[in-house]
């Protein structure tokens, strides 16, 4: 296996095409409903075009819901309304059709991944084809030990390509990004907070699952000790991920960088996707424009990162279930941009140009 060189990716990324954004943006003017009338959905359409290289817009036909799920150890220590090693319960909910997001993926018509990287349990009790990718069984605890080997976090980098690969390789369009863990919230918080320079206390949330204010105190603590031991690693992203990430975060960095290679969109979901789209965009600064944001999670650290990308997100509904649910309720908004762009007729009744 050849040395990752994460270096690479800053020439691999190109931006979507600025000259296919435009002629967007002209045939839109064209259009029978007027500029402006759609809002944000113009905008929306406009980024479609570009990262389709396409005017008129394609309709929005293979999205797919993708969740990396692992547990974290720092979850040992109460930081999470959860109990620590429960992803497993997590992955079945998903498995058997009963999560938030699998119901509304379910009502999408849009088929939902799940990818073991660090789940706290004997692989043999979920299927194969979710624990395939599995780096090791659970994440070492952040505040006082590293989440991977060096090795551990290139194998689940690599992995979080390969996936990426696979996704554009079975022709998906858009991909619907969003993580099941436990003490997920804390390692994202202690990445973001490393990467934007601030302190624990401005980027600690109350998770999914809000906890109370004893349970604040504890995640605030433990991303104040992880912090400490994440800015001496600050130059090194992989070594980043390695130190206070987890194998779950580490491969959603490694899909979201290859998934810019392969010119794929996503929609992000919460903390968790955020803060890999930050470690991500260290990594390669042109990757943010394939990416858009779902909702606002309501997780200061979520905002922060997404300021620092300069990503707004589409909704804010107050939705705090995680697990993929709020990009997944960002898709029918995304889906529609398509949707107009693609058939709305022009005034004249010509068609615009189009761009293959």
């Amino acid at each position: 296996m050849s040395a990752l060189n994460l270096d690479d990716f800053a020439q691999l990324i190109e931006r979507p095409d600025a000259g296919v954004r435009r002629d967007a943006e002209e045939r839109r003017t064209r259009l029978a409903v007027p500029p402006g009338a759609l809002g944000r959905l113009d905008e929306l359409g406009g980024w479609l075009a570009a990262v389709q290289e396409r005017v008129p817009v394609r309709p929005i036909e293979q999205p797919r819901v993708l969740l990396f799920a692992g547990d974290h150890g720092v979850a040992q220590l109460g930081v999470s309304a959860r109990p620590a090693g429960g992803t497993a319960d997590l992955v079945r909910a998903v498995l058997d059709g009963a999560s938030p997001a699998a119901v509304l993926a379910r009502g999408a018509g849009v088929p939902v991944r799940v990818v073991d990287m660090a789940v706290d349990c004997d692989p043999a009790e979920l299927p194969e084809e979710v624990t395939r990718h599995r780096v090791r069984r659970g994440s070492g605890r952040i505040d006082v030990e590293d989440a991977l080997t060096a090795q551990e976090a290139e194998a689940a980098f690599r992995a979080g390509m390969a996936i990426a690969d696979e996704e554009a390789d079975a022709g998906c369009d858009l991909v619907v990004l969003g993580d099941l863990s436990v003490g997920g919230t804390t390692a994202a918080g202690t990445l973001i907070a490393a990467l934007c320079g601030t302190d624990a206390s401005v980027v600690t949330g109350r998770g999914g699952w809000p906890i109370d204010d004893l349970a604040w105190m504890r995640k605030c603590a433990a991303i104040r000790d992880a912090l400490r031991r994440a800015r001496p690693v600050l130059g090194d992203q992989l070594e980043l991920l390695a130190t206070v990430g987890g194998a779950d975060l580490t491969a959603i960095t490694g899909f979201l960088l290859q998934s810019a290679v392969r010119k794929t969109p996503v929609i992000l979901d919460g903390v968790v996707s955020a803060a890999c789209a930050l470690v991500a965009q260290r990594v390669a600064f042109r990757a943010p424009d394939w990416w858009v944001a779902g909702q606002a999670s309501g997780e200061p650290a979520q905002a922060k990162a997404l300021d620092r990308i300069a990503l707004n997100p589409l909704l804010d509904h107050g939705v705090t279930a995680g697990e993929g649910t709020g990009a997944l309720l960002a898709l029918p908004l995304v889906r529609a941009a398509a949707a107009l762009a693609a058939e709305l007729p022009e005034r004249d009744g010509t068609a615009g140009p189009v761009r293959r």
